[in-house]
C-alpha cells in the first residue's frame, strides 16, 4: 500500500506542476499589471511603470518568472501581494478558516439530506413523492446560485425579520402549511392507503398544533426547547436510530437508546452551570463524553449484539447533546435580539458577524450562526439537487441486482436487505463525486460569498484577479490543487473500504 500511495503522490505533484505552469502562463498573458499606469495622466507615469515592472519581473520572460515563483513555494515561501505588502500564506491563513467555516455545515447537510432524500425517492419509484423529488432535484439543480442567494435575503433575512415585529401565523399559513406537512410524510412513509391516510392525519394535526402553540405563545420570541422539549426529541431520534441501525424488533438496542435520551434529559439542568464558562474545547470535550456514555450504556444492557445496542446507543447520544447545545443557545436569543447592534433584526444579510458585537461564548456563537444560516442554506440548496440524483439512481441500480433478490429470497427483512447490503454498495458512485466536490468547495464559493460579503477563498481568488496579483491567485489555486490531489487519494481508499474487491496495492 505504501508504495501504490507513493506512486498516487508522484504522479499527482506531476499534474499539480503542470497544473500550476498553464495556470501561470494563462494569469500572465490575460491580466496585465501595468494597466491602470499605461492610461496615466501622471508626469512621472514612465517611471511608475519601470519601478512596478522590476518590483514584479515583468521584463523577465512568463516562463523563467513561473520558475522564479517555484523556487520560493519549494523554499515555503508563497510570495507577497504586491499591492497589500501582506504575505500570501497570512492572507491563505485568515482566508481558510472563514470558507471551512462556511462550507463543513453546507456539505455535511447536503450530503446527508441528499443522500436520504434520494434512498427514499428510489425505495418509493413511481410514485407522487419519487416524481415531487425529482421535480425538485431538477429545479434546484438548473437555478443559479446568485438568484437563490438574492432570494434568500429577501425572504429569509428581511421578510423574517419583518416578520418577528409580529410573530402571529394567520390560520390559513397553518392550514396550508399542515396539510403540505401530512402529505409529505405520507409520501414518505408509503404503505396501504389506510396507513397513508393516518400518516397524513397524524401529521397534520401534529403540524398544527405546533404552529398553533408557536403563533400563540410567541415562542419565536423566545424560544427554549426544556427538558420537554429534548425528551421528546430524543425519543424520536432513539426510535429513527434503533429502526435504522437494528430493527425496532431489537429490544435491547431499543431499551439503551431510550435510556440514554433519559440520561441526557436528566443531565439538562446540571450541565447548566458547566455551561458557564463554555468554549468549544469544553463542547467538544461533552461530546467525546456523551458518546462514551452512550457506548457504556448499551454495553450495559449486555446480550449477544452489544455492538448493535452500543452503536445505536452512542447515535442516540449525540443527538440527545445537540438538542441541549441548540436548547442553550436558544436561551440567549432574547437578549440577542435585543441589542442596540442587532436592533430585532437577527437574521444577517453580510458578514460573518456583527461588528461592535459583544458578548459571552453563546451571545458571540449565536451571532455566526445568523451570519452563516443564508449562505449555508444556499449552498445546500444547490448542492443537494445533485447528491440526491446521484443516490436515487445508484439506488435504483443496486436494487435490481441479483444478490438483492437473493436476500430477499433468504427471508432477510427489508430494512436489513436495503441499510445493509443495498446501501452500501449504492454509496460507491458517490464516493467518487463527493471528495471532490468537498475539496472544489473548499477552493471557495465564490458567487456565494461575493453575494453575502463573505471574506473566504472564494472573495481571495476575485481580489487577486481585480488587482492582477500573480501570487495570491496562485497560492489560491495551489491550496485548491493540493486538496484536489487529495481528494483523488481518498477516493482509492473509500472505494477499498466500501467494495472489498478493491484494493489498493501496487
Amino acid at each position: 500500500m505504501l508504495t501504490f500511495l507513493a506512486r498516487r503522490l508522484l504522479s499527482s505533484l506531476l499534474v499539480l506542476l503542470g497544473a500550476t505552469f498553464i495556470v501561470y502562463m494563462l494569469f500572465a498573458h490575460a491580466v496585465d499589471p501595468l494597466e491602470d499606469l499605461r492610461f496615466s495622466t501622471a508626469p512621472n507615469a514612465a517611471q511608475l511603470i519601470a519601478e512596478r515592472t522590476a518590483m514584479l519581473n515583468l521584463d523577465v520572460p512568463p516562463a523563467l518568472r513561473y520558475f522564479m515563483w517555484l523556487g520560493d513555494v519549494v523554499t515555503g515561501d508563497l510570495g507577497s501581494s504586491w499591492r497589500t505588502g501582506q504575505s500570501v500564506s497570512s492572507m491563505l491563513g485568515s482566508a481558510i478558516p472563514s470558507t471551512v467555516t462556511l462550507v463543513s455545515g453546507s456539505i455535511v447537510l447536503a450530503i446527508g439530506l441528499g443522500v436520504l432524500v434520494g434512498m427514499v425517492a428510489a425505495l418509493r419509484q413511481y410514485t407522487r413523492f419519487d416524481y415531487a423529488v425529482t421535480f425538485l432535484s431538477f429545479v434546484l439543480f438548473s437555478l443559479p446560485s446568485f438568484w437563490v442567494a438574492v432570494l434568500l435575503k429577501l425572504w429569509g433575512a428581511i421578510g423574517f425579520n419583518d416578520f418577528l415585529r409580529d410573530p402571529t401565523i394567520s390560520w390559513y399559513m397553518i392550514a396550508i402549511i399542515s396539510v403540505v406537512g401530512g402529505a409529505v410524510l405520507s409520501a414518505i412513509v408509503g404503505g396501504a392507503r389506510r396507513t397513508r391516510w393516518v400518516s397524513f392525519a397524524a401529521a397534520t394535526v401534529a403540524t398544527a398544533g405546533m404552529l398553533v402553540f408557536v403563533s400563540e405563545t410567541d415562542w419565536l420570541l423566545d424560544p427554549s426547547l426544556g427538558i420537554a422539549g429534548i425528551a421528546l426529541l430524543g425519543v424520536g431520534v432513539a426510535f429513527a436510530v434503533v429502526a435504522l441501525t437494528a430493527g425496532l424488533g431489537n429490544r435491547r438496542a431499543l431499551y439503551s437508546s431510550l435510556t440514554t435520551v433519559a440520561v441526557g434529559a436528566a443531565l439538562v439542568f446540571p450541565l447548566q452551570f458547566a455551561f458557564v464558562n463554555a468554549s468549544w474545547l469544553l463542547i467538544l470535550g461533552l461530546a467525546v463524553v456523551a458518546v462514551a456514555a452512550g457506548c457504556l450504556v448499551g454495553w450495559l444492557f449486555g446480550g449477544d449484539d452489544r455492538a448493535v445496542s452500543m452503536r445505536a446507543s452512542a447515535i442516540t447520544a449525540v443527538g440527545v447533546g445537540a438538542f441541549i447545545f441548540v436548547d442553550r443557545v436558544m436561551q440567549v436569543w432574547y437578549a440577542y435580539n435585543r441589542a442596540s447592534q442587532i436592533n430585532h433584526r437577527p437574521i444577517s444579510t453580510i458578514g460573518a458577524q456583527t461588528p461592535g458585537l459583544r458578548g459571552d461564548f453563546w451571545i458571540m456563537t449565536l451571532d455566526q450562526f445568523t451570519h452563516i444560516l443564508l449562505p449555508t442554506i444556499t449552498l445546500v440548496l444547490i448542492s443537494f439537487a445533485g447528491y440526491t440524483r446521484y443516490t436515487r439512481a445508484s439506488m435504483l441500480e443496486v436494487m435490481n441486482q441479483d444478490y438483492i433478490r437473493t436476500a430477499r429470497a433468504k427471508g432477510l427483512s427489508e430494512r436489513v436487505v436495503t441499510v445493509r447490503h443495498a446501501f452500501r454498495n449504492a454509496l460507491i458512485p458517490l464516493a467518487t463525486i463527493v471528495p471532490l466536490d468537498v475539496a472544489a468547495m473548499f477552493g471557495g464559493a465564490i458567487i456565494t460569498e461575493q453575494i453575502f460579503g463573505w471574506s473566504g477563498m472564494g472573495a481571495l481568488f476575485i481580489t487577486g484577479l481585480r488587482t492582477a496579483d500573480a501570487a495570491v491567485v496562485m497560492g489560491h489555486f495551489l491550496v485548491v490543487g493540493s486538496l484536489l490531489i487529495v481528494a483523488s487519494i481518498v477516493v482509492d481508499f473509500v472505494y477499498a473500504a466500501l467494495d472489498p474487491r478493491i484494493r489498493v496495492n501496487a
